[in-house]
């Protein structure tokens, strides 16, 4: 058998494990995934494990934050010297172009972070004086992962740098910003991160174009767009920050956001408002089928039971409305680290089409 590792928010194993089966199952694969409530991780075992890894994209993945090819585990490890036998054991993988060395996010595992910090580094040291890691700008080899469930117990794997997550434990490290109104612009950031390379935030995100805000209030998410020069409108009843309105770069409109639609197209619509994911699904469809926006980045409250379910439905309504109107697009969805109940969804219009009113 072959094993997969995927890591996941404690708490959603057991979507996270039904997606990896169902994204399998696409490519005609059959395997089992156990997943352990809580363990912030889900292990799916096959006979062809390594062709999921292979032929599916991570970032079309929802519920994993990081995956890995598992090629070890190691339940033994000596306290005094963990170092010297997982040396030995990664030699037989080859060279690797980086190292993560991770623990599952979870409260139980917690007291773990500070070692796997200080293990990086005697580890990184240790393999490049063996001859094994090799950093480069071409990284033509794949990222070794030591995933440490315990003290003395390790998970041994890889991952290719093009199709996986680019940050250890698939987390990335951001901070609150001073004068963002809520931590809620936090999420705003990561999905910009996830769903856009440096190169597509550049362009796509560029001083002068028009965004309109969704369920704005108190001003997180038109923070992000404001402190890029984006002219935003924001729409919610409720009130937004002296300090963001002092910007000059929102207006606050205190109407209906489903029933909100521009005179004029806009580059972006941003949704944060608590509702059922069809009724956000079907408000985003139509924002692009008609062409009222190019670009739609928008959150899916989950309702406690059928989470991947109700994910799954929402794409689907979505695409659905799209190919009706005669609209190429791309959807992609993904529960992010500063999710909770809910998952971040991305949307673009790749061609024009035709919009159907």
């Amino acid at each position: 058998m072959e094993y997969i590792l995927l890591y996941c928010r404690p708490g959603f194993e057991r979507e996270c494990a039904q997606e990896i089966t169902d994204r399998a199952a696409d490519f005609g694969i059959g395997g089992e995934a156990n997943a352990e409530a809580g363990a912030g991780f889900v292990i799916y075992a096959s006979a062809e494990a390594a062709q999921v890894t292979k032929n599916q994209s991570f970032n079309k993945l929802v519920f994993p934050r990081q995956w890995m090819q598992v090629a070890e585990f190691v339940d033994d490890l000596p306290t005094r010297d963990r170092l010297t036998p997982l040396l030995e054991r990664c030699r037989v993988l080859g060279k690797f172009s980086d190292v993560f060395v991770e623990h599952p996010d979870t409260d139980a595992a917690k007291p773990l972070s500070s070692f796997c910090r200080k293990f990086l580094a005697l580890f990184e040291s240790a393999a490049t004086e063996a001859g094994l890691l090799h950093r480069g700008r071409a990284r033509p080899f794949p990222r070794l992962h030591l995933f440490f469930i315990s003290s003395s117990q390790c998970y041994i794997g890889l991952s290719w740098p093009n199709n996986a997550s680019e940050w250890p434990m698939g987390i990335p490290r951001l901070r609150f910003p001073a004068g963002a109104p809520s931590r809620s612009t936090l999420k705003l950031a990561e999905a910009f991160m996830s769903f856009l390379s440096p190169e597509e935030q550049e362009k796509r995100l560029r001083a002068g174009m028009q965004v309109v805000d969704l369920g704005a209030a108190p001003g997180g998410w038109s923070w992000q767009f404001a402190n890029r020069g984006i002219h935003v409108t924001a729409i919610d009843n409720g009130p937004l920050t002296k300090e963001l309105l002092a910007t000059g770069m929102v207006e606050h409109l205190k109407t209906d956001g489903f029933r909100y639609r521009p005179r004029r197209p806009v580059d972006w619509m941003v949704c944060d408002m608590v509702e059922k994911p069809s009724r956000i699904a079907q408000l985003v469809a139509e924002w692009v089928a008609h062409g009222d926006c190019r670009e739609t980045i928008f959150n899916l409250k989950l309702p406690m039971k059928k989470r991947y379910q109700a994910v799954e439905e929402a794409s689907q309504m979505i695409l659905s409305r799209l190919e009706k109107a005669g609209v190429k697009c791309e959807l992609r969805m993904k529960h992010l680290y500063h999710d909770r109940e809910e998952v971040t969804g991305y949307l673009r219009r790749v061609t024009e089409g035709r919009g159907k009113r």
